[in-house]
């Protein structure tokens, strides 16, 4: 191994990043020469270096790991003059150096720096440093302030802070406008017609009896016209269409706000949860007036809301033209969230409920969802904090805490719960429990005497693995050109025929003359195991495992493009037997959304969503608190990592054509 040079990048923490695409993640340092360059689960830069210079050593400049390019294996050992350990050394020092921000002279000579302490040298050179930093600094602040252009720019300081002084004595002139608008709302004595004040776009969302209108007296009405006139200029505010609701993002929230706006374009998931009589809600949406909404209490997911148009809290304007836009900008309107909850009863329920509420309204443009994380945090530990999550496990813990929560409800307080509520609850918890709902047949099939046992599982979700030549990276081979992967080579290697290892499987046909008491051995045998969709769900869950284990220990992400269609058939991965008492076209199936993950590594990146927005007609690309119309072949080209397909005709009524499927497919095991 030939000796480093003195200013060879590996020595620099500065030129640690990757010469072609400038990342910082997963470095190599060439050992033969001063290219640093990133690793094969970035842009494979550094296996290119090799493959062109013929430098076969590299090091990992963070992990200190020495990799060799001919032998595709790691390095473990060192050579007579311990170079590696020497080198090791030197990177561990400049890390300690560079994270506790101390600055070294590589120019003092070998005598200077063996007759001077190297703690003593350190700090001085670091004051000093400071030292001269400082005095310049001053000095060139003294020659820009007595400069034209320093004069132009002070003057303009002073400009923006009166500026902004003014806009505080607005913004306070507004919340005690809002303070007293909201003491006399309170004070005012309640109508019977109050709950139903609320009137939302779009009649066929919310079930009838949120869509009546109140009827209140003229001399009430006028009485509020009268009260609201000095703080607020009354005007019919710009219509959208509803669904089209941003969610701001909290804090890595992303993987929440995506799987939240998924559900809420699910259409049967939306109307079971719209048709919950929730009391606080309806008490908290009353205080609308002429759609202008002041709400104090616990509205949901949001300590804030925007109407279209206006500005949000960091101050920048919605776009005018912008989907959740309107044509002008008004003023802040905010939901008014007090900083404990009004109960103690924590529900994702009425979080879910509320939330959809607000977001097919058609009133709102943007919603905090601060109590919706607060109930998650509160009834998920796991997704407690702002670290970024997984969107696939919030959604099974999320539907898992639902179900949970709704079978509960049902013998909680039973007496006091009225019968119609109790029936409605039964209700939602039925459609929560078989949107997702399907059955697999796992069917293992004895190759000495060809019987076949079959079992019943259900599943919520179908999780698909890639082809075997997207894991060659895994095990140390060169990387392949990755082409398009399908999705019907996905599911066609899900239900594909798997042999058995050995002599695994104690077949109950082979094993029937022999009687439980002997004490033989059972007769063991080689067997072959396929999976097959027994019954198909209402809304179907494709989840692509697109994070494997590497050789770290860490989960890396496989980038490629899985080539999905708007339109899905599930007829060749369905039981046969199982296929002549489904309806014709039950088992095709229309694209609904779809969940995308940016960037390469897990627990980092960022999600996104792909919604159909039935009302509208068209797709919508959900990015927290932007929202854009975008084509279906746009939404084809993504990135994938859970898809969700509707099925196109309505269930088939389960009665005597299950009973005689099951007897059809059970028929092998009946003697």
């Amino acid at each position: 191994m030939c000796e480093l040079h003195s200013d060879h990048s590996i020595l620099n923490p500065q030129k640690w990043q990757c010469v072609e695409c400038r990342t910082t993640e997963s470095l190599w340092a060439c050992l033969k020469c001063s290219h640093v360059a990133c690793g094969r689960y970035i842009e494979e830069h550094a296996l290119r270096h090799f493959q062109q210079t013929q430098h076969p050593l590299a090091m990992e400049v963070h992990e200190l790991h020495v990799f060799c390019y001919l032998c595709q294996d790691y390095v473990l050992n060192d050579n007579p003059e311990g170079d590696l350990k020497l080198l090791r050394s030197s990177l561990s020092a400049i890390e300690g150096q560079r994270s506790g921000r101390t600055l070294r002279s590589a120019a003092l000579p070998e005598d200077a720096r063996g007759r001077r302490s190297p703690q003593g040298q350190s700090q001085m050179l670091t004051a000093l440093w400071h030292r001269r930093q400082a005095l310049l600094a001053r000095a060139l602040r003294t020659w820009f302030h007595k400069s034209s252009r320093g004069q132009l720019k002070l003057m303009e300081k002073k400009q923006m802070e009166e500026l902004e002084k003014k806009k505080e004595a607005a913004r306070q002139r507004r919340q005690e406008m809002k303070r007293q608008l909201l003491e006399e709302l309170a004070s005012t004595p309640p109508r019977k017609s109050a709950r139903l004040l609320s009137h939302v776009h779009g009649e066929g969302l919310i079930p009838r009896k949120f869509r009546e209108v109140a009827t209140a007296s003229p001399t009430s009405r006028q009485v509020q016209s009268s009260r609201l006139k000095p703080f607020y200029s009354i005007r019919r505010q710009p219509l959208m269409t509803p669904g089209v609701t941003g969610l701001r993002n909290l804090g890595n929230t992303c993987y929440m706000n995506s799987i939240l706006q998924v559900l809420s374009h699910l259409q049967k998931f939306r109307e079971c949860f719209l048709t919950l009589d929730l009391c606080e809600t309806e008490e908290l949406l009353a205080k609308t007036v002429n759609g202008r909404a002041r709400m104090a209490g616990r509205l949901a997911n949001g300590a804030a809301a925007h109407e279209p148009g206006e500005p949000d809290k960091v101050g920048t304007p919605s776009s005018p033209a912008g989907l959740n836009g309107g044509s002008s900008i008004s003023r802040s309107l905010e939901l008014i969230q007090p900083k404990e909850p009004s109960s103690k009863h924590i529900s994702l329920c009425h979080e879910l409920h509320t939330l959809f509420r607000v977001m097919w309204s058609g009133k709102w443009a943007l919603v905090s969802p601060f109590a919706m994380l607060h109930s998650v945090w509160s009834l998920i530990p796991a997704f407690r904090g702002y670290d970024q999550q997984d969107a696939q496990e919030f959604l099974c813990e999320l539907l898992d805490k639902v179900q949970q929560e709704l079978e509960s409800e049902g013998s909680r307080r039973r007496i006091l719960i009225p019968f119609s509520q109790r029936k409605l609850t039964k209700q939602v918890l039925k459609v929560v429990n078989t949107i997702f709902h399907g059955q697999l047949l796992s069917q293992v099939t004895c190759r000495t005497c060809n019987y076949k046992s079959n079992t019943v599982e259900p599943f919520w979700d179908l999780s698909l693995e890639f082809p075997e030549r997207y894991h060659s990276l895994e095990k140390g081979l060169l990387p392949v050109p990755q082409a398009e992967c399908l999705l019907t080579e996905m599911l066609a290697k899900f239900t594909e025929t798997e042999a058995l290892e050995g002599r695994i499987y104690a077949c109950d046909q082979c094993n029937s003359k022999r009687r439980k008491s002997s004490p033989k051995p059972l007769v063991l045998s080689e067997a072959k195991k396929q999976l097959l969709i027994y019954r198909l769900p209402q809304v179907l869950r494709l989840h692509l495992k697109r994070f494997r284990w590497s050789e770290r220990n860490h989960r890396e992400k496989i980038g490629v493009h899985v080539l999905f269609e708007q339109v899905l058939n599930m007829e060749p991965y369905c039981c046969r037997d199982s296929l002549p008492s489904l309806a014709t076209g039950t088992c095709v199936y229309d694209l609904s959304a779809v969940v995308m993950h940016h960037g390469k590594g897990f627990g980092s990146g960022h999600y996104t969503a792909y919604c159909y927005n039935t009302e509208g007609g068209f797709w919508v690309h959900c990015n927290d608190s932007n929202l854009n119309v975008c084509s279906v072949e746009e939404v084809c080209r993504t990135q994938a990592y859970i898809l969700f397909y509707t099925r196109r005709a309505p269930q088939e009524k389960a009665g005597g054509a299950e009973k005689g499927l099951q007897a059809q497919v059970f028929a092998p095991q009946q003697r």
